[in-house]
C-alpha cells in the first residue's frame, strides 16, 4: 500500500479510499443493492488488513446505516490509525449551522466515535450564506468533533468562494475535494480541479470506474447495483456511444500491461494527480483486484491514447 498526506493536514492516508456507499440497510430509490452487515464487515476488515486506513461514508447513505455498519466494523481497532470521512448536505437544512451541528452529532453517534477526521460538504448550499457554513465548521473543529473539512461535487466558482472566504475569515483551509472524475467524465478539468490545485487541496475522486463501465470490456452492465441504483444506472446513458470507444481503449491498455481494466483506471487517476481515489466494492475479489493497481505506471503515450476520444458531457455536480 502507498500512503500520502492530504492537503495541508496531518492526515496520512492510504492511496486507496474505501467508499462505504455499498454498506447499509437497503432502502427504496438509490440504495436497494447494498450489502448486509456481515458481508460489509468482511470487506471493511479485509481492506484494513490490506493497508487501507481511509474510509468514506455519509450521513445519507442508506439513511445513516452505512455509518452504523462502518463504526461497528471498526470499533475494536486503534482509532488513531483510522481516517474517517463523512458528509453533510442531503439532510434537513442542508449546510445551515443548525444542520451541521445536528448532523455531525448524529454521525458521531452512528459511527460510535468521538470525532471524524474529515467532514465533506456534499454539495453547494444555495440557501445558506457561505460564511455561516464556514463558521459552523470552525466551531465543530474547535469542539473536537471534526479535525478537517473538505468539499464534494460543485462548480469551480462555488468551491473557490468557500476557499477564499475561509482564508479571509482566518479559518482552517479546505483539505480535500471529492469530485466526480474518470476517463468518461472529465468536465471538472475545466475549472474545479484548477481551483483545488490553486489552494493546495488534495483530490479524492469518486466513481473512478464510472459505475463499472470502465472496468469491463462489455459496456452493458448486468450487476445488481447497475439494475437497481436509480442514479448510477443511467448517469452516462446520453454519451454511451462515445464512451464505449474509451472503454475499448482501456481494455487495450490493460491487455498491454497484463492487468485488469480497473487497474488501468486507477493508474490514470494517479497520473492525473488524484491523491486517493474512492473505490466502492461489493465483493472481496474486487478489493483484491484494486490492491494490484500500484503495479502499473502509464506512459505519456498511454495517457494520450486513453484521453483523445473524450467528448464533452453534461455537467453533473448538483444531484
Amino acid at each position: 500500500m502507498e500512503y500520502i498526506k492530504l492537503g495541508n493536514s496531518e492526515l496520512n492516508v492510504s492511496r486507496l479510499c474505501l467508499g462505504c456507499m455499498s454498506f447499509g440497510e437497503p432502502e427504496e430509490g438509490q440504495y436497494q443493492w447494498t450489502l448486509s452487515y456481515d458481508k460489509s464487515e468482511r470487506i471493511i476488515l479485509k481492506a484494513y488488513e490490506s493497508g487501507i486506513n481511509f474510509f468514506d461514508t455519509s450521513n445519507n447513505y442508506s439513511a445513516g446505516s452505512s455509518e452504523r455498519f462502518l463504526g461497528q466494523a471498526l470499533k475494536n481497532l486503534d482509532r488513531s490509525k483510522l481516517v474517517i470521512t463523512t458528509k453533510c448536505y442531503f439532510n434537513e437544512g442542508k449546510l445551515s449551522p443548525e444542520a451541521i451541528h445536528r448532523e455531525v452529532k448524529g454521525s458521531l453517534e452512528r459511527l460510535q466515535m468521538d470525532y471524524v477526521d474529515l467532514l465533506v460538504l456534499h454539495r453547494f448550499d444555495y440557501d445558506t450564506p457561505v460564511e455561516e457554513t464556514l463558521k459552523a465548521l470552525d466551531e465543530e473543529v474547535k469542539m473536537g468533533h471534526i479535525r478537517y473539512y473538505g468539499a464534494s461535487a460543485m462548480y469551480g466558482h462555488q468551491f473557490a468562494e468557500y476557499c477564499y472566504k475561509a482564508r479571509e475569515l482566518g479559518y482552517q483551509p479546505f483539505t480535500t475535494l471529492q469530485n466526480h472524475y474518470n476517463l468518461i467524465y472529465r468536465e471538472d478539468e475545466r475549472d474545479l480541479i484548477p481551483v483545488a490545485e490553486q489552494f493546495g487541496v488534495s483530490r479524492t475522486s469518486f466513481a473512478p470506474y464510472a459505475a463499472g463501465r470502465l472496468a469491463r470490456k462489455e459496456y452493458d452492465n448486468e450487476s445488481t447495483r447497475f439494475r437497481l441504483d436509480s442514479i448510477e444506472g443511467t448517469r452516462y446513458d446520453k454519451t454511451a456511444e462515445a464512451d464505449q470507444k474509451i472503454t475499448s481503449r482501456v481494455w487495450e491498455i490493460a491487455q498491454k500491461y497484463g492487468v485488469s481494466m480497473s487497474n488501468i483506471c486507477m493508474a490514470w487517476q494517479f497520473a492525473k494527480g488524484v491523491a486517493a481515489p474512492i473505490i466502492g466494492v461489493t465483493k472481496e475479489k474486487y478489493l483484491d483486484d484494486a490492491l494490484n493497481c500500484f503495479s502499473v505506471h502509464l506512459s505519456e503515450e498511454d495517457i494520450r491514447y486513453l484521453e483523445e476520444l473524450y467528448v464533452p458531457h453534461q455537467i453533473n455536480c448538483n444531484r
